[in-house]
């Protein structure tokens, strides 16, 4: 392990493995260095890259601050990168492909961007999230109620069934989830107005001029591939690519030759 200091003084931990040019992987909701896919997916590109996954604020080894601020999370990130040379290619998935798009916006130095299925909605195809659900996570982890933080998550944010989400209390994986409750407001806040249903605001991301990727599921659901179609459209400098039999839960086997291709491929 090791670790890096966030320009807020907030300690940020994170791993590094294999060898060539630098790539950061950031996280989504509930995954950190000890869960989530990006561990697997290191493995996979070690062989061509140095791989930098590290712990996002209040995950993990990594500390946290008082107030939480998005803007944090963008110098966290860049912090990464000032260590691994001050550049790198970065792939972030779901709320982390939100993170990666508001660093890349506010001019973190991001040499090409990958965002897998940033969780955005943009019309009324599926059930709406309530515009209260950053507020509601918050009062239910300043409350001591890590569970219902994560169910109200899961069944407000992403729309499981609420039966789905009890059965789920019953595996071994939900003591984990619990353990990093109290950072869903932090996604939900990430995420802003681009939650809500509307049109994106395409002015957001007008100035970006790296080469972005934009990626999603074949299997994921109609509003996603929706979702991920806009923010194609929306990004000037981005390619779109579905790959075939995967949906939010990608797999690390699927993604990364999509990645490497990418971050190989000529400006």
């Amino acid at each position: 392990m090791n670790t890096v200091v966030s320009k807020d003084g907030t300690t940020i931990a994170y791993d590094q493995t294999g060898a060539g040019p630098a790539v950061v992987l950031v996280d989504g909701a509930l995954c950190s260095r000890a869960q989530g896919p990006m561990p697997e997916l290191a493995k996979h590109l070690a062989s061509q890259y140095t791989v930098y996954h590290y712990d996002r604020r209040g995950r993990g080894d990594s500390g946290d601050a008082d107030v939480y601020e998005p803007d944090r999370e963008i110098e966290d990130l860049a912090a990464v990168i000032e260590a691994a040379g001050g550049s790198a290619y970065v792939y972030g998935i779901s709320s982390g492909g939100a993170l990666v798009l508001r660093a890349a916006a506010a001019g973190v130095p991001i040499s090409k961007l990958a965002v897998f299925e940033a969780p955005f909605v943009v019309d009324e195809s599926r059930k709406p999230i309530p515009r209260t659900w950053a507020a509601d996570l918050r009062a239910l982890s300043d409350a001591g109620r890590p569970g219902d933080t994560v169910k109200y998550f899961m069944t407000k944010g992403i729309g499981l069934p609420g039966v789905v989400v009890t059965m789920m209390k019953l595996m071994p994986a939900w003591k984990q989830l619990k353990a990093v409750a109290h950072t869903l407001p932090y996604d939900a806040e990430l995420m802003g107005e681009n939650s809500f249903g509307k049109p994106l605001d395409a002015a957001q991301w007008a100035g970006l001029e790296m080469p972005v990727l934009i990626a999603g599921g074949g299997k994921s659901p109609g509003w996603m591939r929706s979702s991920v179609k806009a923010v194609a459209e929306a990004v000037p400098s981005a390619v779109h690519r579905e790959i075939p039999g995967q949906n939010h839960m990608i797999k690390a086997a699927a993604i990364a030759p999509v990645l490497t291709e990418f971050f190989a491929g000529a400006r």
